[in-house]
């Protein structure tokens, strides 16, 4: 719905006339959060093998003299599969971690959920704030992302043309495939990043009374009223779950 401004109407931007640069933001902002949101079920795997690696270390049975009958870890890993030995299972857990917060770090920025020491920032004027966020993703954020993903790159390649394998013995081979998971995070942060700095020159440089979706910024008129990228919940305007008794109903 529209609002008054001091410089004229509010107006929303529709699918139908959104400028082709909202358009790019909008398309890097799906695959960041789609990518996001499928790295999140790596929880999943990550907590299953964790809790599996505990139990079945501690699952043994020893005689009166503490000699080792039988262990679960032992024989899964002598009848089944190596890859039940607890290093392999460590290692594996370590590799879900990394994943699960390379895919998250990106998704942090679509949704603005990373942590901000606004003591500055926060007392500023709206078109003050876009300015930083231009200017940060300028010469902060796109360019040291861009040297990551250079080195990060060149590090996957190295491992994959080396077959490098864990510095343990019973360790995962294979180290290039976690090493290029990193490289997709950080590309991903750098797609995130594009999407911020150009919602950023439209805020700036765009009709001020036009309105579109925002990811780091708040438009002056909802401030306050967004967290981390979603309407915040008053509790005076909810429903509550038990009805309160009135007078007509306890009568």
């Amino acid at each position: 719905m529209a609002e008054q401004h001091a410089d004229g109407e509010l107006v929303r931007y529709t699918d139908a006339d959104k400028p082709t640069v909202l358009r790019v933001a909008d398309r890097l902002r799906s695959t960041v959060d789609f990518m996001g949101r499928a790295g999140s079920w790596l929880i999943l795997p990550l907590i299953l093998i964790t809790c599996f690696d505990v139990i079945a270390r501690k699952l043994t049975f020893r005689d009166s003299h503490d000699q080792l009958i039988f262990g679960l870890q032992n024989f899964l890993v002598s009848n089944v599969s190596p890859y039940f030995g607890s290093t392999m299972l460590q290692e594996l857990q370590w590799h879900f971690h990394t994943a699960l917060f390379a895919m998250a770090l990106a998704y942090g920025i679509v949704w603005n959920t990373h942590v901000r020491v606004d003591l500055i920032r926060e007392n500023l004027s709206f078109r003050k704030k876009a300015w930083i966020e231009l200017l940060g993703t300028t010469v902060f954020l796109v360019p040291f992302v861009s040297i990551l993903i250079y080195f990060a790159a060149d590090y996957a390649h190295t491992s994959w043309a080396q077959n490098e394998i864990s510095a343990s013995t019973v360790g995962l081979t294979n180290r290039w495939i976690i090493k290029s998971v990193l490289v997709l995070g950080l590309v991903m942060v750098l797609l995130a990043g594009i999407a911020v700095w150009l919602q950023a020159w439209m805020v700036l440089f765009d009709d001020p009374n036009r309105r579109h979706d925002l990811m780091t910024l708040e438009w002056p008129e909802e401030e306050g009223t967004m967290i981390e990228g979603k309407k915040r919940i008053e509790l005076d305007d909810t429903e509550p779950v038990i009805p309160v008794p009135t007078k007509e109903t306890t009568s």
